[in-house]
């Protein structure tokens, strides 16, 4: 029967930005093939098989997420359960980019003000 079912990364929290691309991974230490893997995002099944691709993730995206490993072991079907892992997704901060985009035109206007006066004393 499947057991120890894992999930990469496996940080119990895990928390990335906002157009952060998430991948996560589902693996059994134990389990005669075939093994079938299905994905739950807070109790509800989002997806199966082993790879969990959420793209480039918003916040809507945040949630307790858990893999289920299960195989047949003659008539009897088993399950593996992993550790849930809680993925927090925070927002990519307004004013990082305002402050950057400002920063920018500052720099620009220096290099435009440099060229200007370099002009103005090379016609003199």
């Amino acid at each position: 029967p499947v057991a120890n079912a894992t999930i990469s990364p496996g940080a119990p929290a895990h928390q990335v930005r906002a157009g952060d691309p998430v991948t996560l991974r589902c693996s059994v230490q134990v389990g005669s093939a075939p093994v079938t893997f299905s994905w739950l995002r807070d109790g509800q099944e989002v997806a199966r098989g082993p790879l969990l691709e959420l793209g480039h993730v918003d916040v809507g995206h945040s949630g307790t997420y858990q893999c289920v490993a299960t195989n047949q072991l003659g008539r009897a079907r088993h399950r593996a359960l992993s550790p849930e892992l809680a993925l927090e997704v925070t927002p990519q901060g307004h004013w990082n980019t305002v402050a950057v985009n400002v920063g920018r035109t500052l720099l620009f206007l220096l290099l435009l003000l440099a060229v200007v006066g370099g002009c103005h004393w090379w016609h003199r």
